[in-house]
Parts: C-alpha cells; sequence; structure tokens
C-alpha cells in the first residue's frame, strides 16, 4: 500500500514549485488538504492514451516521462516532468481523455487531486482560475521556444541548453569535486536525443565533443556536468 503521507523531501519538492508556491497560503492548504500520494516503480504505467481523465497531479519525486507510440509502434518520448510541476488539468477542464502515455522515470512520487475535489477547490478559491491561466501562458511559451530552438539553433546549442534544465532540476554537486553536477536523471542517449528531435549518432558525437573540450563527462551511471559557464557559452554563441 502507498504511504499516505509524504517524506520531507517530497513535501519539500512540491512546496517549493515555482507555481504553486505563488499560490496564498489557504489555496495551497486546501490542495494539499484534498490531495493523496501514489508511488511508482520505474517504468510503471500511470497513465495511458485515450483514459479518462480523473486527478489532476505534481510529482514530488522522481519524473514522468511523457510519450506517445509512433504509426510503426516505436515509443518516443516527448519531455519528462519534474518534481513541483502540476499536470494533467488540460484534460479535465476540455473534458477530452488523456493524449499521452505517462510512465515512472526511476521510482515516482505523484500527489493527486481527483476531479470532483479540484472543482471543489475552484469554486472556493477563484484565485485558482487566474493561477491556471499563469500555468497554461508558462507551457504555451515554453512550447513556442521550443519549436523555435528546434528551427534556428544548432543541436550543438540545443543540447548545451537541454543539459542547462537538466543541471537545474536534477542536478546533484559532485562531493569530489564542488564545481562539477551529476544529472540526478538518468537518460540513455536515445531518449536525450528524442527530446532534441535529433539522431542518437548526432547527439553522441556532440556529447562526445563536450567531453573532449572537458565541459561535461560521460560515465556508465549517466552525465556530469564538470564546466556550467562553458554550456552557458555554446548557448550565447548561438543567440
Amino acid at each position: 500500500m502507498d504511504d499516505p503521507i509524504l517524506t520531507i523531501e517530497e513535501r519539500e519538492a512540491i512546496n517549493t514549485g515555482r507555481w504553486f508556491s505563488s499560490l496564498s497560503p489557504s489555496l495551497r492548504h486546501d490542495i494539499l488538504r484534498c490531495a493523496s500520494p501514489k508511488r511508482y516503480k520505474d517504468g510503471e504505467l500511470i497513465c495511458a492514451r485515450g483514459d479518462a481523465a480523473e486527478s489532476w497531479s505534481a510529482v514530488a519525486r522522481g519524473a514522468v516521462r511523457v510519450s506517445s507510440t509512433s504509426i510503426t509502434g516505436k515509443q518516443v518520448t516527448l519531455t519528462y516532468v519534474e518534481p513541483g510541476i502540476w499536470f494533467g488539468d488540460v484534460a479535465i477542464f476540455d473534458g477530452d481523455r488523456r493524449t499521452h502515455d505517462a510512465f515512472a522515470h526511476g521510482d515516482t512520487t505523484m500527489l493527486s487531486v481527483s476531479r470532483g475535489d479540484l472543482r471543489k477547490i475552484l469554486a472556493q478559491h477563484v484565485e485558482l482560475y487566474e493561477a491556471l491561466l499563469r500555468l497554461h501562458a508558462r507551457r504555451i511559451r515554453q512550447l513556442f521556444g521550443l519549436v523555435e530552438d528546434l528551427n534556428t539553433l544548432p543541436l550543438r546549442a540545443r543540447l548545451a541548453k537541454q543539459l542547462t534544465h537538466l543541471v537545474r532540476s536534477y542536478g546533484v554537486p559532485s562531493l569530489q569535486d564542488g564545481g562539477e553536477v551529476r544529472i540526478g536523471l538518468q537518460l540513455a542517449q536515445e531518449e536525450l536525443a528524442q527530446l532534441l528531435g535529433a539522431s542518437r549518432q548526432r547527439v553522441n558525437q556532440e556529447l562526445k565533443a563536450m567531453e573532449r573540450e572537458d565541459v561535461i563527462r560521460i560515465e556508465p551511471g549517466g552525465l556530469v556536468v564538470r564546466n556550467r559557464d562553458a554550456l552557458m557559452a555554446i548557448i550565447d554563441a548561438e543567440l
């Protein structure tokens, strides 16, 4: 059975989320009062495309891999939802079904509010309507940014931007070298390539080049960023 109580680290991830922390204390209290945690093992299906939207959720630990299936049957990763991010409200508002599959990436804890409870909270807190509009506006800006990057930036700069984002969201400072940061989200090169809209071979070439330049280090367990300033320099050179 799921532990009905979030750990200190999980609660911290929710409370310090950029969007959630901007809400009033009373609204945050009512959301958490109605929310229940559920824990998933790595690779476990959270919801499938075509499922009815029964809850609004946030990631408290781990990550959620959002994917779709191509016409050839290949599963393609579209994005990863990180701790502190709320999602799933679009399908609740428009009444349609889930548009993508969602899987736990690593051991993952979700915090979910049922459709009925969300509607009650909305009735009691008009503030939440405006807050959700802000959340949707941010998603649209991010989507436009991704499309622009895909069409204007070379792969090297897109990869640097993605690594910078992963460091912010999943960075773990090295105990041996304070200047190095390990990316805690373990991604296969194929998954990283899907996020960038490129082939695994091209992404591998760029990673090897960055490793030769001492910007990153490739290890069996994932990637270590050795020089964050160098990553930013790669991005700035293309802006």
